[in-house]
């Protein structure tokens, strides 16, 4: 469910961010948007921070230890 509401954020976000753009809105309302634009970003922004969390992967090290590895893309982190 999490994820639905990421993706409609995101949605939002891309039409509040078309519509700054546009320059046809009000002072007024740019503002209230652009309001509503920063708490999404916020939002986005700690969704994803968690989603980067879950996606650690735990190592077994020699010994049987466990650990933390971040994930890595071809390589890369």
């Amino acid at each position: 469910m999490t994820e639905k509401k990421f993706e409609e954020a995101m949605e939002r976000l891309e039409e509040i961010v078309q519509g700054l753009e546009g320059g046809d809105l009000p002072l007024s309302d740019s503002l209230r948007v652009f309001e509503e634009g920063m708490a999404l970003a916020r939002f986005c922004s700690s969704e994803l921070e968690a989603a980067e969390k879950k996606v650690t992967l735990l190592v077994k090290e020699s010994g049987g230890r466990l650990s933390e590895a971040p994930f890595e893309v071809n390589g890369e982190p």
